[in-house]
This record gives structure tokens, sequence and C-alpha cells, in this order.
């Protein structure tokens, strides 16, 4: 089951964290943008938040820009329910 959730990162943030609101969700990352830096640290905060191994998260729009599409590869239900309620 494919799980593709579209968000915005906001780099160089005080600390890593995500914000839901009416125009999508955002999420606040502490890496740069530099070199992939911000990519990477995004993949493995939401590896940690959600509990889904960082290979089974993959950044399928949006390698250079603000706005990103990320697809989630995972069959857990449990997991996809709370992937659905926090973005």
């Amino acid at each position: 089951m494919d799980n593709i959730f579209k968000i915005k990162i906001s780099p160089n943030s005080k600390k890593n964290e995500i914000i839901k609101s009416d125009d999508g969700t955002k999420i606040k990352i502490t890496a740069q943008p530099i070199d992939g830096k911000a990519n990477k640290a995004l993949i493995e905060f939401l590896s940690k938040f959600f509990k889904i191994p960082k290979t089974s998260i993959k950044i399928i729009k949006g390698e250079t820009s603000k706005e990103k599409t990320i697809l989630f590869l995972t069959e857990d239900e449990e997991k996809i329910n709370f992937l659905k309620k926090t973005l």
C-alpha cells in the first residue's frame, strides 16, 4: 500500500517538529539545506518519529524544494493511521 504525503519543510529551525495547519503540514528541521543535509535529517526525523525504517521513507518529489512529496513504504495499519492523522 502506497502512502504518499505532501509536506513543506522548514530547514535551519531551532528544533525538529511537525506543525499541522489549515494549509497543510510543515516539518521543521534543524539541518541546513546544503548538500542534501536537510533531506537526510528529514528522513531521520520521520523514521524516529513514526518508527519506520529510513529505507522505507522516500522523497519522490521536491529533492531541492521546500515542498516535498514523501512516500512511506509500510504495510502496518497502525503506522498508516498514525501517519494520516499526523501528516
